[in-house]
């Protein structure tokens, strides 16, 4: 008996309905947008800067460049605490329609707006206004999909957040596939002048479709189950009960938010303009890059579900730890195929990449569940990911030294890998419903035996 009773459990564990499928499908299509802007602006960032901030010192107009991108995370703590104050109170769906809309028309109209010669300061001052916008908006995408994941199939977390993950993954995809379409396609003059348009306002489209479809998501199971007991001021609760899980999520988060702000935000340039790599080599090994990290963070998500996340969490990290100075030695001295560099890089990155959401959701209860993982996400993501560019930008100009960026990636691996240490429990979310508002994992100021 307790064995057939221990196999009816294994496979209702492993296995996901169709509806639950279908809400985590329409939860994703926000975060697939919010890395498809964030990589076409990281990927024409030299084409943008040369059209919106001309100087005589290219070098110069770069960093402008990113300090806008930096700006727009900036205003993604912002955002979160809004949206996921909003989302805690009033409920997921409204506020989850409300901020797509919203990226996707800042989208478009990036994608239209005029330069510095025919507008003058108008046009980055606007173009500013407009990634504000997107940072305000965007903060509550990511963390709003792992909330309804978390909330949609408790069970089964961490298959649930990897495949939201993934999604976001293909939205990187489409973006580097767009690249590589522009790139093959027109001419690198033509390229500069308007092509990395056509990149934006393809991303509107796909928020004109995302839209549309998001409007068919129900409201998140878990909150209509609250039955009008939402929190009243959830970020008052966060910041009074809840501040340790949130310094600790944000360090959960470091790894994601560092490669990530790196790989996608400024690598792509960097091994276009400084390394002399040619574009259409670097938008294919992006790609290659994204279909093993996809492949790798599914089954890091699925494993999840059956063994410590906290333990996949260590294991990922410290592989990183290990790999990311020699892999960056060998991309800058192109002692292999950047194909293969890159590629083997993602797949290092992968099994963080799969986890990381299902165990920053189980540090909140519901109540205060897209709050926290809101403040936390985009904490880690301002500070790490907004200002990696910068930071990789001055790495080099300090040391002179090209593969300097891969210490930044390092130090993030180290803060997550600290954190791993701090996270006692092994449950999944299901405890949130099964026990009240017990958060399953904690943060602890001891790492567990």
């Amino acid at each position: 008996m307790p064995a057939n009773s221990h196999v009816h459990r294994k496979r209702e564990v492993s296995r996901l309905s169709r509806g639950q499928w279908r809400i985590i499908c329409l939860a994703s299509l926000g975060g697939s947008l919010e890395f498809y802007d964030f990589i076409i602006y990281g990927i024409f960032v030299q084409y943008i800067s040369a059209q919106f901030f001309p100087a005589d010192d290219p070098y110069v107009s770069l960093i402008l460049s990113f300090s806008v991108l930096a700006l727009g995370f900036l205003a993604r703590p912002f955002g979160g605490a809004l949206l996921g104050t909003l989302g805690d109170r009033f409920g997921r769906r409204p506020v989850f329609i409300a901020s797509l809309g919203l990226t996707t028309l800042a989208t478009i109209a990036i994608g239209l707006l005029p330069g510095y010669e025919s507008w003058g300061l108008a046009a980055p001052l606007l173009l500013v206004a407009l990634r504000l916008v997107q940072g305000i908006c965007l903060g509550g995408e990511l963390p709003g999909a792992i909330t309804y994941a978390v909330e949609t199939a408790p069970k089964r977390a961490g298959l649930a957040c990897g495949f939201i993950i993934f999604c976001v993954n293909v939205g990187v995809l489409v973006a580097t596939l767009v690249n590589l379409g522009i790139q093959y396609a027109l001419p690198a003059q033509d390229v500069a002048s308007y092509g990395w348009r056509i990149a934006f306002l393809f991303g509107g489209v796909i928020g004109i479709v995302s839209f549309a479809l998001r409007r068919k998501l129900e409201e998140s199971p878990e909150f209509t189950n609250l039955h009008g007991k939402a929190a009243k001021h959830p970020l008052g609760e966060i910041v009074r009960g809840h501040g340790r899980s949130v310094l600790l999520a944000a360090g959960v988060a470091a790894i994601i938010a560092g490669f990530n702000g790196l790989l996608y935000g400024f690598i792509p340039a960097f091994l276009v303009k400084s390394l002399g790599y040619p574009a259409p080599d670097v938008a294919l090994a992006m790609a290659v890059a994204l279909v093993l990290s996809s492949a790798g963070l599914i089954v890091a998500g699925w494993a999840g579900d059956f063994i410590s996340p906290r333990m996949i969490l260590r294991g990922g990290s410290l592989l990183m730890l290990v790999l990311v100075v020699p892999l960056f030695l060998l991309m800058v001295n192109k002692g292999a195929s950047i194909v293969l560099v890159l590629g083997l890089l993602s797949l290092a990155f992968s099994p963080v990449s799969g986890i990381w959401p299902s165990i920053i959701a189980g540090l909140f209860p519901t109540q205060v569940r897209f709050t926290g993982i809101a403040l936390s996400y985009n904490l880690s993501v301002t500070l790490l990911s907004g200002f990696a560019p910068l930071a990789a930008t001055m790495l080099i100009e300090r040391t002179q030294i090209p593969a300097a960026p891969a210490l930044y990636i390092a130090f993030c691996a180290a803060l997550s890998l600290w954190s791993s240490f701090l996270i006692s429990g092994r449950s999944v979310p299901a405890t949130n419903r099964e026990a009240g508002t017990e958060a399953p994992f904690e943060a602890s100021g001891v790492p567990p035996l």
